[in-house]
């Protein structure tokens, strides 16, 4: 089966319903703050610098930016209705958007960068609703080589941050205070026990800057001349409403990146939910739903505040499977500290003056364990040589063009320079390759049926000619016919008493060949409880007496060779395998 319980997480100390002392929230959401406040506040101030923007509208740019990464942080921990994840993903400005927003703005101006992000995140929840129908394409090869490649994208800032300090610095200063946190991160994480282990990134940061300060690289002065509360003297930029040339050749390029970003968005969710549960668990995809839609809306009010977009923030993964703490009220704390920080100059001071090698020590650690957190996505799902080829020439592509290494003469350029971010290369080459994949396959045969026990006859006959036109025998047309029979029963099963007053509802089976396996999905309206995790569960209650269901599941486990439930707001997918018996002796 592809959920996997014989081994429980003994590192997850809080899981996502836990409730941690308070002392403890507090201190991972400011740490947790800590971390991305710079990223959130250098991404506009790197847009409107390089687009000549003025500089009242670059500080209202970063105090609208720091405000909506509060809410929106918040919002997809606490899950309001079918928006949020309902985990730690914190939300940020996205580095992804600074070429094309600085075109837009250089071209267009404040204005015209607003309408856009309007625009472009509305796609983001039509995305979010439909998101069952981009399930072939956004996989978890796709989401696992997104997150890797956010490594990617990310170190050579890192390395750019290690030694940016003043010229009159000591020689020695970044590379100390740098290794000094390294070393301090490192050293607690990996010998740490219980509630220490915790607070290795913060004890990092605290040691590293201690070390800086007695270099002189701690710059008190931006803390001393920050007012203690304040708010930006710019305001709003307004909409440009004409829709003219420039905002029609833009509007293409605004779109595809907040589809890398939503991408991004459902490789972060999935790896949140792998690492933040004790009992490795199915992947709800309904969470994933959330945390898109919940993405959608810091954009949307991103567009309207006039700044740059938002998107979600991998360190937030990294962090949680760091500490072990994956309880959402992290995420609310985190959220909290944004906003004040946006109200309180002073206090935001203070995290910006920390020193540039002391940050890049800190997140080289966070960045190398992300890089791990994508490996587990890709493999988790497991991985053939079609995936791992997937995964590997993406890879490779998103490092050759990060690096400008791949035909710079043609690709430098092109659209705005927007391949020369990796993970937006590597990530269309992932989507363009599973696309090929999705397109070459051979024809799936499918039936539409009324979902009702009475069905059962034609889907025998359905699965009867599936298996003599794929060229199998009986004996396999036996075993498909079980396993649908028992699929069915149990899916029946999870009708509640509510659903007998609806309409009838439609199942649509799918069925396909792969190798010597057939692969049969079952698309139905949604159910409540996940069977890939019931399955799983079945070896902790075999000294029970089995429910009709569970005897059900009980044969489906024996005779389907994997078992996956993706559960969708609006849709559930069943997608079960079945090997072919081996041919006979006779």
């Amino acid at each position: 089966m592809s959920t996997d319980t014989s081994t429980l997480r003994s590192d997850v100390r809080y899981e996502p319903d836990d409730r941690p002392p308070t002392l403890l929230v507090a201190g991972l959401g400011l740490q947790l703050a800590i971390l991305t406040i710079s990223g959130i506040v250098l991404t506009p101030l790197i847009v409107i610098k390089a687009a000549g923007g003025s500089e009242n509208y670059m500080m209202w740019a970063v105090f609208a930016s720091v405000v909506i990464s509060g809410i929106s942080t918040i919002l997809q921990a606490v899950k309001v209705g079918r928006i949020g994840a309902g985990y730690v993903l914190l939300m940020g400005t996205s580095g992804a958007f600074i070429a094309i927003c600085i075109t837009a703005i250089a071209e267009g101006g404040p204005a015209m960068l607003a309408t856009l992000v309007i625009i472009s995140s509305l796609f983001q929840f039509a995305l979010a609703k439909r998101l069952s129908l981009f399930r072939r394409i956004l996989t978890p090869t796709v989401a696992g080589t997104v997150i890797m490649l956010i490594s990617v994208t990310v170190m050579p800032i890192i390395f750019d941050l290690l030694d940016n300090v003043q010229e009159a610095a000591h020689p020695q200063a970044a590379p100390i205070s740098a290794l000094v946190t390294v070393l301090v991160i490192t050293a607690i994480a990996l010998k740490g026990a219980g509630v220490f282990r915790l607070w290795a990134p913060v004890a990092g940061v605290i040691v590293g800057s201690i070390v800086g300060g007695f270099f002189g690289i701690y710059d008190t002065a931006r803390i001393s001349e920050a007012a203690w509360i304040g708010f930006p003297k710019g305001g709003w930029p307004g909409l440009d409403l004409s829709f003219g040339p420039t905002f029609w050749a833009l509007l293409p390029g605004f779109i595809f990146v907040t589809l890398i970003g939503a991408i991004e968005t459902v490789g972060d969710s999935v790896a949140i939910q792998r690492i933040s549960w004790r009992r490795p668990r199915a992947i709800d995809f309904r969470s994933v739903q959330g945390a898109v839609a919940a993405d959608g809306v810091g954009n949307l009010l991103s567009g309207c505040a006039g700044t740059i977009p938002n998107t979600t923030y991998s360190t937030s993964v990294s962090v949680t499977e760091l500490t072990g703490v994956g309880t959402r009220t992290v995420g609310v704390a985190a959220g909290i500290v944004f906003l004040i920080l946006a109200c309180f100059p002073k206090a935001l001071g203070a995290i910006l003056a920390i020193p540039s090698p002391v940050a890049a020590g800190y997140l080289a650690i966070l960045v190398a364990m992300l890089f791990v957190v994508g490996m587990k996505v890709v493999v988790q799902d497991g991985i053939d040589y079609r995936k791992g080829m997937i995964a590997g020439v993406s890879f490779w592509v998103g490092v050759g063009f990060q690096n400008g290494v791949i035909f710079p003469e043609y690709f430098a350029e092109f659209a705005g320079g927007l391949l020369q971010n990796g993970m937006t290369a590597g990530g269309l080459a992932a989507l363009l390759l599973t696309l090929f994949i999705e397109v070459t396959e051979p024809r799936r045969r499918r039936i539409e049926l009324p979902f009702h026990i009475t069905i059962l006859p034609k889907i025998r006959e359905f699965l009867q000619s599936f298996a003599s036109h794929s060229g199998w025998g009986k004996a396999m047309a036996d075993r498909l016919d079980a396993a649908s029979e028992e699929t069915l029963l149990t899916l029946l099963e999870q009708k509640t008493a509510s659903d007998e007053e609806e309409p009838l509802r439609r199942l649509r089976i799918i069925a396909h060949k792969e190798g010597d396996e057939a692969v049969l999905e079952f698309v139905a309206s949604a159910t409540e409880e996940n069977l890939e995790d019931q399955i799983a569960l079945l070896g902790e209650r075999a000294t029970e007496a089995p429910t009709e269901q569970e005897v059900s599941l009980r044969l489906l486990q024996h005779i389907a060779s994997s078992v996956q439930h993706q559960q969708y707001y609006d849709t559930d997918i069943l997608k079960i395998r079945v090997k072919a018996p081996a041919p006979s002796s006779d």
